[in-house]
């Protein structure tokens, strides 16, 4: 028996249809000698300490360490039937495919069943970019052999392990801690997810620091041969900050009275530069989020779920986890036929159609920066508009016009800059005249949003100016300004900063290490991680913006800086990818977090944390300080003498007046 061992139900139907398979069973579909099942996302998982000792069950800074000399798995309970449909069938094949998700996890769901029940048969890997029946057959007719997946398993396994022994032992230890200096709450430290946390305290705590500067700016509305056009003051040295802002308002107000005094501006110089931009890649999955949170205000987790609706169910797009937004150089032959798709998804961009350069070939097609997966694009099959939803339908439009961007011109325009000189005073006037409009045409891009301001000139035509000319003085507008605090991140800023880490780190080895790497999580993870962030109140949502919560910044105080500074994750992140390109074993990875472990749980068993704690009444039986704990019917105060007072005051009584106060050292 040939067995299609597939992640979930709805891939398990599609390519059962394709094999033909169309008899249902349980868990299954079978015919011709072939049966497709599924997984159901991981159906085992790594057990918990308690699995390894029953000692575990109680949480001690004496029992830590926790190294497992034979890591265990246990059976997810919610799908433990499928996995006993999933282990008969493995035990019945002669033949088995992976036809999991293509990526470090997917592969992971499939091996692990395969260790667990000991298949040693044959396997093939199926490699998948859609879930339509001609990517399917496709890639049916190209399967790949096992071991050249085999250590995208590894790599996945090793995150995996250590995820579990940071997650394990240092939230264990830091809560210990934590408890001892008076917080009741779970101090939760992860791998990805501590970092990543410490960005958002960061930016939290850089808007708390900033002092506001007030600056000011001057604006003149000019005309010549009867057209207006603003031009902007430029402040002289010694009165500016490193941005060119004039501090000084007396500078500012000369400035002004001396222009209007002056009544025209004559131009000194002009320069004109034809600016040709080629459109924006396809999308990969963090891209897509960037601008989905941006442009539509979706949470980083409800795009992924879109996007894995529009592979999955519609069929209308490639397979969204990707992190790279090229495409292999050989799917230039599909160009025809995705188009075609296209048009017949969305019979009114016939016009746009006519438009398109069927032969073009943007950066976009580059096989040197393919990486396991390519850009999220439409598939080779029409799709239903009318079954998407509206947000399904907002998303596929951006990924289809982002793949259509590719045919069309170069965004053409002529970027002019002109200084003039009036009542002593200099201006510049930047202006921008659109020649082709090109890939615009498909994605309007707002000029403040999705382009650099470089590239971004004041959106104004600018008479025609030459050295010499004369130009009338209008209004003269002097502007009292003051700096602004960086923005809180939002979901899709937070993601662009994962990506981007490399951006933060001040170690120039490291720095230079981390250029080429994808920062802390994947494509895949980034948004659980963010979600899981959310659920434990780490981050609270505010409108679009996203602030830490009291709790974040006392577990960013609590725990080491190599754990929350993002550098560190990052190499870590490295390392995997070494085990995907078979440089480094999965032992060798396992054995130095192992070590690095022990190390951090050594330095920090003894230490004493300090914690700020909301200030709570006295204790009504002994008078002491009382601090707040946790109980089963939630949190109240409780005596800091407590077991020796169990003195309790319900936490409504606490005086809502009073600061919190710090535990000392």
């Amino acid at each position: 028996m040939r067995l299609f061992l597939c992640e979930k139900p709805s891939q398990g139907k599609d390519i059962a249809r394709v094999l033909g398979a169309g008899q249902r069973g349980s868990g299954c579909y079978s015919g011709a000698g072939t049966v497709v099942t599924w997984c159901i996302g991981h159906l085992i998982e790594a057990a918990p300490p308690e699995a390894y000792g029953e000692q575990y069950k109680r949480w001690s800074i004496e029992q830590l360490p926790i190294i497992p000399e034979r890591w265990r798995v246990e059976p997810k309970a919610t799908t433990a039937a499928q996995l006993k449909t999933v282990k008969q069938l493995v035990g019945q094949a002669s033949e088995l495919v992976i036809a999991t998700d293509a990526d470090r996890e997917g592969e992971m769901i499939a091996r692990e069943i395969i260790d667990l029940c000991g298949y040693r048969g044959s396997i093939q890997r199926l490699w998948l970019s859609a879930l339509n029946d001609a990517s399917i057959r496709k890639a049916l007719s190209a399967l790949k052999p096992s071991n050249e997946t085999l250590p995208l398993y590894y790599a996945a396994l090793a995150r995996s392990r250590a995820d579990w022994l940071i997650g394990m032992n240092l939230s264990r230890l830091f809560t210990v801690l934590g408890r001892q200096a008076g917080y009741d709450g779970v101090l939760s430290v992860g791998r990805v997810q501590t970092p990543t946390l410490a960005l958002v305290v960061a930016r939290d705590r850089e808007i708390a620091r900033f002092v506001s500067v007030p600056f000011w700016a001057v604006e003149v509305a000019l005309s010549a041969g009867g057209q207006s056009f603003l031009a902007n003051w430029i402040a002289p040295d010694g009165c500016t900050d490193d941005a060119g802002r004039c501090l000084q308002q007396l500078v500012a107000q000369q400035a002004v009275d001396r222009m209007r005094a002056a009544g025209s501006a004559q131009v000194m110089s002009v320069e004109t530069e034809r600016v040709r931009e080629g459109p924006p890649l396809p999308f990969d999955l963090g891209t897509l989020q960037e601008l989905c949170s941006r442009r539509l205000g979706l949470d980083v987790q409800e795009t992924l779920d879109i996007a894995q609706s529009l592979y999955e169910t519609h069929k209308a797009t490639t397979y969204p986890r990707s992190d790279s937004g090229y495409l292999p150089e050989s799917m230039s032959a599909e160009v025809p036929a995705v188009l075609d798709a296209v048009l017949a998804t969305d019979p009114s961009l016939r016009p746009l159609m006519d438009q398109l350069d069927r032969t073009q070939r943007s950066r976009a097609w580059n096989d040197s920066k393919v990486t396991a997966h390519h850009g999220i694009i439409p598939t080779l099959e029409p799709a239903k508009l009318s079954a998407m939803s509206e947000k399904e339908l907002a998303v596929y439009r951006l990924i289809r016009a982002h793949y259509l961007a590719q045919f069309l011109p170069h965004h053409e325009f002529d970027r002019t800059t002109a200084h003039l000189l009036c009542g002593g005073q200099n201006l510049q006037a930047i202006g921008k005249q659109v020649i082709v409009s090109g890939w615009h045409q498909v994605l309007a891009v707002p000029p403040a949003d999705d382009v650099d301001s470089e590239s971004a000139p004041r959106s104004q035509v600018l008479p025609a100016l030459r050295e010499g000319l004369s130009c009338q003085v209008g209004q003269v507008d002097l502007k009292a300004l003051k700096t602004l605090p960086a923005k809180p991140y939002t979901q899709g800023d937070l993601v662009k900063a994962m990506k981007g880490v490399a951006r933060l780190v001040t170690d120039p080895r490291l720095k230079q290490k981390l250029k080429e790497t994808t920062g802390i999580g994947t494509e895949a993870t980034r948004a659980s991680i963010i979600k899981g962030l959310l659920d434990r109140g780490y981050l609270i949502k505010k409108g679009r913006a996203i602030r830490a919560s009291e709790a974040a910044c006392t577990l960013i105080d609590a725990v080491p800086t190599a754990i929350t500074d993002p550098g560190t994750t990052a190499v870590w992140e490295q390392a995997l990818d070494m085990i995907e390109a078979g440089s480094m074993t999965l032992d060798t990875f396992v054995e130095k977090q192992s070590a690095w472990i022990t190390q951090l749980v050594q330095q920090y068993r003894g230490a004493t944390l300090s914690i700020k704690l909301p200030e709570g009444p006295a204790c009504p039986l002994c008078g002491s300080a009382t601090w707040q704990r946790t109980g089963k019917t939630g949190p109240f105060w409780s005596c800091r003498s407590y077991p020796e007072c169990k003195g309790t005051l319900p936490i409504q009584q606490a005086s809502a007046t009073r600061k919190p106060r710090q535990i000392p050292k």
